[in-house]
């Protein structure tokens, strides 16, 4: 057995990159393993059968081997069941990847991060609004990595009131204020029937999706940076977020 080999994992492709002459690098997530690089050889070449496999938003199950950064890929079978993303849909699908790059560490076993993708996607495939998978994705991707916000009780341990409104910062409880005109820096005011909703998983108003958006967007830009997500500035291009 070849050293660090390993078999029929569910995963999916995030990015690909051309890679010397003929192959490719291949950034996947995959089920057991976390996020991480193949390179998949000879994948460029016209008659490759891994062409037409190694492809964004569809499920694979792919075997590799080598215990090094660069691992190789061994074989690659296409799961089925997702069709391909067009139009604004697509660009949704390439903002969760983009998300994915940049905030999932690498080579860290993440199946609940599998699973909320895998289920993201699945969803997105549908006729669905894509606002609300993108919600659900950004909330449940902070959950995971350990950043998810309070939303049921205040900085001062008082339960949120759906009546109040709430000043709500990275990393601390929402904050009761009165109501002001604009908020400070780095922050967002949200209505305490927001957050409520929010709490108990219910977007199915406009407004909790229009306050969800402005919550997490908050809160991806300290995790972020400086640097903007492309997708995100073509998103609001396309007023693929509007409702």
């Amino acid at each position: 057995m070849q050293p660090g080999k390993v078999d029929r994992q569910p995963a999916y492709v995030l990015h690909t990159q051309p890679y010397k002459e003929t192959s490719l690098l291949v950034e996947v997530l995959s089920r057991d393993h976390g996020r991480f690089t193949l390179v998949a050889r000879g994948a460029r070449r016209p008659r490759s059968d891994l062409r037409g496999l190694l492809l964004p938003f569809q499920p694979l199950q792919l075997s590799w081997f080598g215990k090094s950064e660069l691992r190789t890929l061994h074989v690659a079978d296409w799961r089925g069941g997702v069709p391909q993303f067009a139009g604004e849909r697509l660009v949704c699908g390439f903002y969760l990847n983009e998300l994915l790059l940049r905030l999932a560490p690498r080579d860290d076993p993440a199946p609940e991060l599998f699973k909320l993708y895998d289920r993201s996607v699945r969803t997105l495939a549908g006729d669905v609004q894509f606002s609300n998978v993108l919600r659900r994705f950004e909330l449940e991707l902070l959950a995971l990595l350990g950043y998810a916000p309070e939303l049921a009780a205040d900085a001062a341990g008082q339960a949120v009131a759906a009546d109040a409104l709430y000043l709500c910062r990275f990393g601390e409880p929402p904050q009761r204020v009165a109501p002001i005109e604009r908020p400070p820096a780095r922050s967002c005011l949200l209505p305490g029937a927001s957050l409520l909703a929010l709490a108990a998983g219910d977007l199915g108003q406009a407004q909790t999706r229009r306050d969800a958006r402005l919550l997490t967007r908050l809160l991806l830009d300290e995790l972020l940076g400086p640097d903007p997500l492309a997708t995100r500035e073509l998103l609001t291009t396309l007023y693929a977020l509007a409702d």
